[in-house]
């Protein structure tokens, strides 16, 4: 019997990981904490050792939560970052602390889960938001799977337009996306 690894494989690979996170995102997701009122909540969701987003959303001056599957990644973050909230589970089973938050971040995330997971994330998204909140992920515009290169797991992208589609149906509005300075896409909204 396969045991299912709720942290996609990035247990396996957490050290790797550490060393090979770029700092591409970080000044995208700076940008959108600073448009954030001063004192907001974020939850953090694939927050992974915290790095590079971590000093960007405390520099904005935001509260930030995570989840994160890896043991070995929560361990790291707790290590760098101990005032801030953080749960070791899997965001499908997460309750995401049982309350709401004011903005939601998923960067490299959402195209690690398979397809009917990643909608549903949209949506308890949408639940674990106060009204006016915002959700930020990451995901390539393209339709399309290939495997990690740290996990050699399979990714899945729906592409750009089911995302928008899934945002929308969830209860989304005034939807953006920008690509950052590694070329990785992102889509924002907010809860209507």
């Amino acid at each position: 019997m396969t045991v299912q690894d709720p942290s996609n494989g990035y247990e396996a690979i957490a050290e790797d990981y550490i060393l090979a996170r770029s700092k591409a995102g970080a000044a995208l997701v700076g940008a959108w904490a600073e448009s954030l009122p001063e004192g907001a909540s974020v939850l953090d969701l694939g927050c992974g050792h915290g790095d590079p987003n971590m000093p960007a959303l405390l520099k904005a001056g935001v509260k930030v939560a995570g989840v994160d599957a890896s043991p070995s990644l929560v361990a790291a973050f707790q290590k760098r970052y101990p005032s801030s909230e953080i749960a070791c589970e899997s965001v499908e089973d997460s309750s995401f602390f049982g309350r709401q938050f004011d903005a939601i971040l998923a960067v490299g995330l959402i195209f690690l889960l398979p397809e009917n997971e990643q909608l549903r994330l949209i949506e308890k998204a949408f639940a674990a938001l106060r009204p006016e909140g915002c959700f930020l992920f990451s995901a390539p515009v393209e339709q399309g799977s290939w495997h990690d290169l740290l996990t050699k797991r399979r990714s899945n992208s729906l592409g750009a337009m089911a995302y928008k589609a899934a945002l929308r149906d969830a209860g989304f509005a005034k939807f953006e996306s920008q690509t950052d300075q590694g070329g990785s896409h992102y889509y924002s909204a907010r809860k209507a």
